[in-house]
């Protein structure tokens, strides 16, 4: 089988396709053709060594496929089931990879693999910012960046559902439109105009209740002080490149701030926290309340060129490697 593999952590070039033997499922474990890998920006953080994995390495931690082999001791799972799984190293850019069975999650039958693949580390990770990080409601104001992007996209649909008040930032005119068609109010575009100057005017000077920011170095400012006082920060991702240092007298300066950096391994390492927030995610996708927008599909050969486009913010929605 063909798998994408990095041999030294590096740019994207460092990404390349090779034969592997077909991998066999050790007890506890599933064999599962890959129908579409989720491209995601922690994806880049292992290609770089940000996160570190030894090397070599497959590529990729999400998507979707059918169960072609079960290891022993598994229960719930037979050959033919439709899976996905997000958070499993090494089980992306491939045409079979193994997934242990206390990871995999159901696929409904109303759910095709593509849509299962492109939207469940970014569906679980908007259900546990907006349900457990920040509990939003009604009536409250996010500030939302890059709300254009996968995370972004789903992130602006989930809030406005629950009746909160969703300011964007993209860069493009048509990425604002995206962002408006998901339920944003009003959209900054970060490339020409001061992100905390527009917030204060469109918020009379009192500031949002949260910020949820994948971006990191380029917005940590803008984000800071965006907030109202005792607002929370939430920095969920670092798209532009990791945030220096935080001085806490800074927190305290801008109005006794919040600030958290989570991550989706935390919020669904017990196996019931992760089919309850997946089951939300796909029962949202079942119902229409969120909708999945896969901007860009490539193969195993592009997966360069994937990531060229992702780190250079020209996607839209969730990228896919096809791996077949």
């Amino acid at each position: 089988m063909r798998a994408v593999v990095v041999q030294e952590t590096g740019g994207p070039e460092v990404l390349m396709t090779v034969e592997k033997p077909s991998p066999r499922p050790d007890p506890g474990e599933l064999l599962v053709d890959v129908a579409a890998a989720g491209v995601n920006f922690i994806d880049v953080y292992y290609r770089t060594g940000v996160y570190p994995l030894q090397t070599p390495f497959v590529v990729g931690s999400e998507g979707a496929g059918v169960v072609s082999a079960v290891g022993s001791g598994v229960t719930g799972f037979q050959e033919g089931d439709h899976v996905a799984w997000a958070m499993v190293p090494q089980a992306g850019y491939a045409e079979q990879v193994i997934v242990p069975a206390v990871r995999a999650v159901p696929v409904p039958a109303s759910i095709d693999d593509e849509t299962a693949g492109a939207v469940l580390l970014q569906g679980m990770t908007a259900h546990y910012l907006t349900r457990s990080t920040y509990p939003a409601k009604a009536g409250d104001t996010a500030l939302v960046h890059a709300a254009a992007g996968g995370v972004g996209l789903l992130l602006t649909q989930v809030l406005s559902a629950r009746g909160v008040r969703v300011i964007a930032t993209t860069s493009t005119e048509s990425k604002a439109a995206l962002a408006l068609g998901a339920g944003a109010t009003e959209v900054i575009r970060y490339d020409k105009d001061d992100v905390a100057a527009e917030v204060a005017r469109l918020t009379d000077t009192q500031g949002v209740d949260v910020v949820y920011d994948g971006v990191g170095a380029s917005t940590f400012d803008s984000s800071i002080d965006s907030l109202r006082p005792r607002g929370m920060f939430v920095l969920y991702g670092a798209a532009s490149g990791k945030v220096a240092p935080v001085d806490p007298l800074l927190l305290l300066a801008k109005g006794s701030l919040f600030f958290t950096r989570p991550s989706l391994a935390h919020y669904v390492a017990a196996q019931e926290e992760l089919l309850e927030r997946a089951n939300d995610v796909f029962g949202w996708v079942a119902s229409g309340e969120m909708s999945v927008r896969v901007g860009a599909r490539y193969s195993l050969d592009q997966a360069q060129q994937a990531h060229q486009d992702l780190e250079s913010r020209l996607t839209t929605g969730k990228s896919l490697i096809i791996p077949r």
